[in-house]
């Protein structure tokens, strides 16, 4: 932004994908949205954005599926649709592992609540491994969309932090620069790979964002300085009692 205006960033957390309409563990699996997800990125992203008159110039995206489905349609909505897309594995959503596919209330049944929230929400407690048994292994490792990714680099399990260390390179290396250059920038991805980066960005501690739940659809937004530090906290594109409602709905394991 000119005129020694801050930078600013626009996030937004994808629509509803089918899995998430099932209450099912997706991390890697390559869903597709839902046909609420679809309404969503229309009718709340894509409306909350016109309401602020937010154009932008370049964006940034994950490989999987439901996250660009989301892009795609927030974009054309904004009359955006022209703009540079930049697709980005490291934007993915952290590997749920063993928990791939499976139901998180059946999940909390065998495990208990507590075991599984802290797979959900704790910064450094991973998920059982995935392993050949599980019926959605091969398809995750065969997707075409993956087969850049080396080797070392290919997870069987991910935590916030692991995540971490492949979302903030990435943040550093390809999106500062972008915002450095005055564009508006706008990043659609998932819930931890965006908590990632809202520690990161805030500076918050393990037990700060283990508190934090970013809600589906609902842009967010930070104002940074030349350092690229926030000026004032996470902004919301929504009135809060509706930004508090979302996120209590997504805290929950019974969360569709």
């Amino acid at each position: 932004m000119s005129g020694g205006a801050p930078y600013r960033v626009v996030f937004v957390r994808h629509g509803e994908s089918e899995w998430n309409s099932l209450n099912l563990f997706c991390g890697w699996h390559d869903a597709e949205l839902s046909d609420k997800g679809k309404w969503d990125a229309v009718n709340i992203s894509a409306e909350a954005l016109k309401r602020a008159n937010f154009i932008f110039d370049v964006a940034f995206t994950s490989a999987l599926t439901r996250a660009n489905q989301t892009l795609e349609l927030i974009l054309s909505e904004i009359n955006c649709a022209k703009i540079p897309v930049h697709q980005a594995w490291r934007l993915n959503e952290r590997h749920y592992g063993g928990l791939t596919g499976f139901n998180k209330r059946q999940m909390a049944d065998v495990y208990g609540e507590d075991q599984v929230q802290i797979w959900r929400r704790s910064f450094d407690v991973p998920p059982p491994r995935i392993t050949c048994l599980n019926p959605y292994y091969n398809s995750i490792r065969n997707n075409m969309k993956f087969r850049k990714i080396p080797v070392a680099d290919f997870p069987e399990t991910e935590t916030l932090k692991s995540t971490m260390s492949r979302v903030i390179p990435y943040w550093e290396d390809s999106v500062i620069p972008e915002i450095r250059q005055g564009k508006r920038v706008l990043i659609v991805a998932h819930g931890t790979s965006l908590r990632g980066l809202v520690k990161h960005i805030e500076s918050l501690t393990e037990a700060e964002i283990m508190k934090l739940n970013l809600p589906n659809s609902i842009p967010f937004y930070y104002d940074l300085d030349e350092n690229m530090k926030p000026m004032g906290k996470i902004k919301f594109l929504a009135d809060d009692k509706i930004v508090l409602s979302a996120m209590n709905k997504v805290a929950s394991i019974d969360s569709k």
